[in-house]
């Protein structure tokens, strides 16, 4: 038992040592927030819910399916209707990044679209989808 607490402590000191400041100390997450807002164009609070938000309720879409594929929810109406409504949160947390990054979300839709059509053409591959060119994120 004592290695195993001891190993913990020492795990635990490492990750705070690979930690930013502004993960561990609110006076340097409070600069952080303020140098964006002050230095670009982006609306740092909007953008933070968004970045929030669009992983929780994210999270939530997962876990339906998730339920539905692993442990034997019904995929009926009532969870497809579920879906809608998170896809929708997701949704609004979508565009509420656009927003904080002043993206018009049509324009964000067709860049998406000229970046799939230049990996994949007019079919989707696998091996277009693990070898990518150079700069194709």
């Amino acid at each position: 038992m004592k290695n195993t607490e001891k190993f913990f402590e020492t795990y635990c000191d490492f990750v705070t040592k690979v930690t930013s400041d502004p993960s561990l100390k609110i006076e340097d997450l409070k600069k952080s927030l303020d140098k964006i807002q002050d230095n670009s164009p982006i609306d740092t609070p909007r953008l933070l819910t968004a970045a929030l938000g669009l992983g929780s309720e994210t999270g939530e879409f997962v876990e339906i399916v998730k339920k539905m594929i692993l442990q034997g929810k019904p995929a009926d109406q009532d969870n497809i209707f579920h879906m809608k409504r998170e896809l929708g949160d997701v949704m609004w947390y979508w565009v509420t990044a656009c927003m904080a990054l002043d993206l018009n979300p049509v324009e964000v839709i067709l860049e998406n679209q000229k970046k799939l059509e230049a990996r994949y053409g007019e079919q989707f591959t696998i091996d277009q989808s693990e070898v990518r060119a150079k700069g194709d994120l």
